[in-house]
C-alpha cells in the first residue's frame, strides 16, 4: 500500500491545503493528515483539537484520508506510518525551506522521503495567516476556506467575541 503524510498546523485549513491533500489522495492509497500543534507559531486562532475537527470536516469526502494530532517530529510520524511526506510549496522560498527540511528528515530517518507539490495557481497567495485575517475582519470566507468548515469557524469566532 502506498502511504503519504501531509502535515501542517492548519490554523485553519485553507483551500490551498485541501488542494494538496486532494492531489496527494489521488496518488496514494492512504493519506494521513498530521495536525501539528506547532506551539512556536504566534497568533494561533484555534486549539489543536479545533484544528483537528476542522481538518476532519474538510476531508470527510475522502475515504482514504485520516487526520490525527501529533506533537512530535514529522519524520518520526512518517516513519511510524510507513509513508512519504508530502508538502506544498507556493514559491521558491517555500520550496527552499521544504527542501532543507526534507534533507534534515532524511538525515534522521533515511527511509523517509519527501515529495514537494507546487501549489495550484489559484492558491498561490493562500496562507492560514491570510485566512485568519479574513476571519478576524469578518470577510467572506468562501474563496479561502473549505465550505464544510465555514459554519464552525464562524460559530467559534463568534463565541470568542462573546456573541
Amino acid at each position: 500500500m502506498r502511504v503519504a503524510v501531509c502535515s501542517g498546523s492548519f490554523d485553519p485549513i485553507t483551500l490551498g491545503h485541501l488542494d494538496i491533500i486532494r492531489r496527494t489522495a489521488a496518488c496514494f492509497d492512504k493519506v494521513y493528515v498530521c495536525v501539528s500543534p506547532n506551539a512556536e507559531k504566534r497568533g494561533q486562532m484555534f486549539t489543536p483539537e479545533q484544528k483537528l475537527e476542522l481538518v476532519r470536516l474538510a476531508v470527510a469526502d475522502l475515504p482514504q484520508v485520516e487526520a490525527e494530532l501529533y506533537d512530535g517530529l514529522l519524520a518520526a510520524y512518517a516513519k511510524e506510518k510507513g509513508g512519504v511526506i508530502v508538502r506544498g510549496a507556493r514559491n521558491a522560498t517555500d520550496y527552499d525551506a521544504e527542501a532543507q527540511l526534507a534533507q534534515i528528515n532524511r538525515g534522521i530517518y533515511p527511509q523517509v522521503d519527501t515529495l514537494i507539490f507546487p501549489a495550484s495557481p489559484e492558491y498561490l497567495h493562500f496562507s492560514s495567516t491570510m485566512a485568519r485575517e479574513m476571519i478576524r475582519y469578518e470577510q467572506p470566507l468562501e474563496k479561502y476556506l473549505p465550505a464544510a468548515i465555514i459554519p464552525l469557524v464562524q460559530a467559534w469566532t463568534n463565541i470568542n467575541k462573546g456573541e
